[in-house]
């Protein structure tokens, strides 16, 4: 099954790779994983799973054992972005809604095969930059136009 993948640096790049991982089902949100599972460039390379979302749009959490889909009621962070309400005549640029809960639909922290994107962040470094190593993939995707 091919993933989308986002590789995010340090210093704020994002990578964007199609690959088929095998070795990235069955793992949970926060494990390691070897770059070389994920494709053989990227050996050398450490990533972290920081999220992911499914086939239908539904993020997993962390919180949310299992692979099931299920109900939770979640305040205003990761998995609920709701604009506030305006509350008298305070100015609306209040950041979070004061006292909102939301009951949203969610995945579990286990990665399956209903799993279409996942997110990484970069922990360990391999020998070749990671600009270096997509530029040739980006150079070889543009030639086959």
């Amino acid at each position: 099954m091919a993933f989308k993948i986002n590789i995010g640096e340090k210093s704020g790049k994002t990578y964007k790779l199609e690959a088929n991982a095998p070795g990235i089902i069955d793992r949970e949100i926060g494990d390691k994983i070897e770059g070389k599972e994920i494709k053989n460039d990227l050996e050398g390379y450490e990533f972290e799973i920081t999220g992911a979302s499914d086939k239908s749009g539904f993020p997993l959490l962390k919180e949310i054992p299992g692979q099931i889909l299920q109900g939770a009621l979640l305040t205003y962070g990761k998995a609920m972005h709701k604009k506030p309400k305006r509350e008298g005549k305070k100015p609306a640029r209040d950041k979070k809604p004061k006292g909102l809960r939301l009951r949203k639909t969610v995945r579990g922290k286990v990665i399956s095969e209903a799993v279409v994107q996942v997110n990484l962040k970069v922990t360990k470094e391999g020998k070749k930059p990671l600009s270096e190593i997509f530029a040739v993939t980006e150079k070889a995707a543009e030639g086959t136009r």
